[in-house]
Order: C-alpha cells, then structure tokens, then sequence
C-alpha cells in the first residue's frame, strides 16, 4: 500500500512542483495591482519558487507518517519531526543571509525532505515499506513526462513582464491555458508510454 500511494504521490506532486516553479511570476502576477509593483512580484514569486520544491516532500510526510500511526508508533514521527525542526532553524539562519526571505522557504523546504527520508529509512529497515518492481520503467515515465511539460511550458510562457501589463481576465486565461497545456503533454506521455489507470488500482 505504501509502495502503491509513494507512485501516487510522484504521479501528481512532482509535475505540480515544477510546474509551480516553471510559472511562480504569472501566479503571482494575478495579483499585481493596487500597491503590488513588479519588484514584489519577483520577490514573492522567489518564496514560492522555495516553497514549491519541498510540495513532494510534504505530500509524502503525509503518506509515510501514517505507518507508524498505523502500528501505534506515534513517538518516531515525533522525534523526527523535532529533528527536523532543528534542522529547519539551523537552516534558517545559514541561508537567510544569502538568499533573504527566499531563504526561509528554502529552508523548510530542505527540512521537509529531511522529514520525508527520515520516515522512510525507518518504514524500509523495519519491513514495512517494500518497494515493488518496475520503479526504473516508473520512473522515466514520471520524469520523461515532467521534462516534456517544463518544455512545453518554458517555450510558452511569456516574459512575465507582458503579465504585468495585461487586464487580469487576460492572466487568469492565459494562466489557465498554460496549465491545461502542460498538463495535457505530461498525460499524452504517460499514456504514450504505457501508463493506465488499471495500473494504480490498488489491490488486497
């Protein structure tokens, strides 16, 4: 079950994630107006840049934390978590000084992951987590689509400044035809490589 809800989470989290890094401007920029100028629109679009990149590792906190809940092990998350919250403060401070607020996200990000791989180790030295076969083939499915969609969507996006200068209907129509784009040449792959929804029916 682990096995089946870690493809899950690679299937959908990781082309989200790049997808929100590839068009962190024109989704800020939907609200670029009254006091929001185009310097506020570079910064924040940096913190979601940071943010973004630990959404796969959010995702699957969720999904590992609960086999230790499942056998009544609530005291490994719970240390683990505190690990990483250190991690996440030492963090803080080392990166907050080069890379400014974008650091602090950075850093939660980075010790996300930390989380996520701490679970995991533990679920696979004790014989819970045990991967399944076809994670090689799995996964050049699930990257060959998210680079075809970073392609795609690198070569269709525009210069973020035109956002800025469009009526926001525009943006939120422009925006919406990105998403559907790329999400439609990442879907086309994986059905071109094999990929069915019989594949992720999850059985006994």
């Amino acid at each position: 079950m682990l096995d089946w809800a870690l493809r899950m989470v690679l299937l959908i989290g990781l082309p989200a994630a790049l997808a929100l890094v590839l068009l962190a401007e024109p989704l800020v920029s939907l609200f670029h107006y009254g006091a929001m100028t185009d310097h506020d629109v570079v910064m924040a679009a940096r913190s979601l840049r940071a943010y973004a990149l630990g959404l796969l590792a959010f995702m699957l906190i969720k999904v590992l934390a609960p086999g230790y809940f499942a056998r009544q092990d609530t005291k490994t998350p719970v240390k683990i978590g505190i690990v990483a919250m250190v991690a996440n403060m030492v963090m803080n401070l080392a990166l907050i000084v080069p890379l400014a607020h974008a650091g602090l996200a950075l850093a939660t990000a980075l010790s996300a992951f930390l989380n996520a791989g701490l679970l995991g180790r533990g679920l696979h030295r004790q014989g819970v987590l045990r991967f399944q076969p076809g994670w090689g083939r799995y996964a050049f499915q699930v990257v060959g689509g998210c680079t075809l969609m970073a392609l795609g969507l690198w070569w269709l996006t525009p210069d973020w400044h035109q956002w800025t200068a469009w009526h926001a209907p525009r943006r939120v129509g422009c925006l919406l035809a990105l998403v559907a784009g790329g999400a439609t040449l990442y879907f086309v792959w994986l059905a071109l490589t094999g990929v069915r929804l019989r594949h992720f029916r999850l059985h006994g």
